[in-house]
């Protein structure tokens, strides 16, 4: 798998994104590529990953979203390529206009650092096939503004057709305000393009995909990758 990693100005989740993406690669690093590039290499996917790009002025995400790399980015996904925004990364989509919605403040307007449950909703993606729908897995939050907010239609458009990939959940798999951490709306903590080749999630998956950083229910995903690009 050939994968590449923008980086913006503030970015800091970019060296454990490539831990995963390496690990399940025989090793490959993937390509880093600064925010001020204009045309990609050969890739097979691009990660937007976590952080405070631009230091989070305006919205978070919204700077980083005018990027001459951006430009590149769309044209990637439009001819076909798979693109995963992570934490920062999925308030870049958003911004961009990749994924509907917007990341808004937290409830309680706290930045939330922790473990939490997520439940998986759909299987039928790459990043989402290594999993079985109605899985709970253990991801870590490192967020500020991931209280995700679409207009009423728009969710509904969403749950009809399948883009909600996960919830904020409990551990027995329970979806309810109990269980929400940062407010977002019906517990959504990701959701995936309708052709399911670009998905944009707040918890941080990278940050268990080995024994030794706590867990491994982050490695399905990554796995998932390779295998469904390599098909």
């Amino acid at each position: 798998m050939r994968a590449g990693i923008v980086l913006f100005p503030g970015t800091n989740r970019e060296r454990d994104m490539a831990i995963a993406l390496a690990k399940v690669s025989g090793g490959r690093e993937p390509v880093m590529i600064w925010h001020k590039e204009t045309s990609l290499p050969p890739l097979d996917l691009i990660v937007l990953p976590g952080g405070f790009s631009h230091g989070d002025y305006l919205r978070c995400g919204a700077m980083a979203a005018q990027s001459p790399v951006m430009r590149a980015v769309r044209d990637f996904a439009e001819a076909g390529g798979h693109v995963l925004g992570v934490c920062n990364g999925f308030q870049i989509l958003t911004e961009a206009g990749m994924l509907p919605g917007a990341l808004l403040r937290n409830a309680g307007l706290r930045f939330l650092g922790q473990d939490h449950s997520m439940r998986v909703e759909q299987t039928d993606s790459i990043y989402t096939s290594g999993y079985a729908q109605g899985q709970i897995i253990r991801v870590v939050l490192a967020h500020g503004d991931g209280n995700y907010f679409a207009d009423t239609a728009t969710l509904d458009r969403l749950e009809g057709e399948g883009q909600v990939a996960f919830r904020y959940a409990s551990p027995s798999g329970e979806v309810s305000d109990a269980t929400n951490p940062n407010g977002s709306q019906r517990g959504i903590a990701g959701i995936i393009s309708a052709n399911r080749r670009v998905l944009g999630l707040m918890p941080h998956p990278e940050d268990y995909v080995d024994p030794l950083m706590g867990g491994e229910d982050g490695l399905p995903m990554f796995a998932g990758i390779v295998q469904g690009l390599a098909a």
